[in-house]
């Protein structure tokens, strides 16, 4: 039986299709971990986790103290 994607996968996976659709723009600031994680009921460690692969996939940069906006384009 196949199981369900992880949680900080599944919320990266939605960021990913909202930043690929042009929904979410670059220089778009993204919410908090802690506002990302009560969006989507989950732990805050889960939605830094999910925030870390949108790093990992280069689509979002942080800025220190500012907050962690969508990249501009490549």
């Amino acid at each position: 039986m196949p199981s369900a994607p992880a949680e900080y996968r599944r919320i990266a996976d939605t960021l990913t299709t909202k930043i690929k659709s042009g929904e979410l723009t670059p220089g778009t600031k993204l919410p908090s971990t802690s506002e990302l994680a009560e969006q989507f009921d989950v732990s805050v460690a889960t939605a830094y986790r999910a925030v870390s692969l949108l790093h990992d996939r280069d689509l979002v940069v942080g800025q220190p103290g500012r907050g962690v906006y969508v990249a501009g384009s490549k």
